[in-house]
C-alpha cells in the first residue's frame, strides 16, 4: 500500500553524493555559506545552489541571511541524529568513502555531532552519567535526568531551568557511528560541550569535526566522567 511517510524522498535527497557531502559538512554544527558548501562537495556554486534549494525544500536545511550573505544549517536536531545513524549503518558495513587518515583517530576519540560531543569521549560521558545514576534509561532509547543528575549539572554551572524551557528533549540518545553505541544528545549534550569549550578544556579543530582536549582539560574530563 502506498501510504505512510515518504522515505523515498528523503533517501533521494541524501543519496546524491554532492548533497551527502554538504550535509556531512554541516554536521559540525556551524552554518556555512553556499560557497563553502560547494567547496566541500567539489562542485560549482551554481550547482550547489540547486542542491541546497532541494535540501531546503525537503526540510533538511534552513537558511538565514546576514547582510549580503546566506548561511545554511541543518534544520533541526532530528536531521543530525538521522545522519549520524546512517553513518553508523554505513560504517558497520564497511562502506567508507576513503581510507582512514591522520584525522581518523581524532574523530573517533572526540568530535562534534551537530551540537554535542560524540566519539569515544561522548559515549564515555553518557556511560558515566548512567553509571552514577544521574541519567537513567526509561526505555530502550529513552533517557531522563534524575534528581542527582540535576544537582550535578547545576554544580557545573549549567542552568537546568533554561534546559527545561527548551522545546528540545533535555536528554536523548544518538547512535555513535564510530563506537556503535549511544552518546548523549539533546539540550544537555549541547550544554556540556559548550561548557568544555568555554572552560578551555577543549577546542574545535579548524575545518574538521574533531574536538581536541588540552592536557589539563582531558584530565578534568576523565575525572568528571570516570568509566
Amino acid at each position: 500500500m502506498k501510504e505512510g511517510p515518504d522515505i523515498a524522498l528523503i533517501g533521494s535527497l541524501i543519496g546524491d553524493p554532492a548533497r551527502a557531502n554538504m550535509l556531512t559538512a554541516l554536521m559540525g554544527g556551524q552554518a556555512l555559506t553556499p560557497t563553502e558548501l560547494a567547496a566541500q562537495a567539489g562542485i560549482t556554486l551554481q550547482t550547489a545552489s540547486s542542491h541546497l534549494a532541494k535540501l531546503e525544500a525537503g526540510g533538511l536545511l534552513t537558511q538565514r541571511k546576514q547582510g549580503r550573505h546566506r548561511y545554511y544549517a541543518l534544520s533541526e536536531d532530528e536531521v543530525g541524529l538521522m545522519l549520524e545513524s546512517l553513518m553508523g549503518f554505513a560504517a558497520g558495513r564497511g562502506l567508507t568513502r576513503s581510507r582512514p587518515g591522520p584525522k581518523d583517530p581524532a574523530l573517533r576519540k572526540a568530535r562534534v555531532c551537530y551540537n554535542h560531543l560524540a566519539g569515544d569521549y561522548g559515549v564515555r560521558m553518557l556511560d558515566s552519567l548512567i553509571g552514577a545514576r544521574q541519567i537513567e534509561m526509561t526505555g530502550e532509547d529513552d533517557l531522563a535526568l534524575t534528581d542527582a543528575g540535576r544537582v550535578r549539572i547545576e554544580s557545573l554551572g549549567i542552568d537546568y531551568a533554561a534546559l527545561r524551557k527548551s522545546r528540545r528533549p533535555i536528554c536523548r540518545t544518538c547512535l555513535d557511528w564510530s563506537e556503535r553505541r549511544s552518546h548523549l544528545a539533546g539540550s544537555l549534550g549541547e550544554a556540556l560541550l559548550t561548557l568544555f569549550i568555554d572552560k578551555g578544556w577543549a577546542k574545535r579543530e579548524q575545518n574538521s569535526r574533531a574536538v581536541r582536549f588540552t592536557a589539563p582539560g582531558e584530565k578534568a574530563f576523565l575525572e568528571l566522567f570516570p568509566r
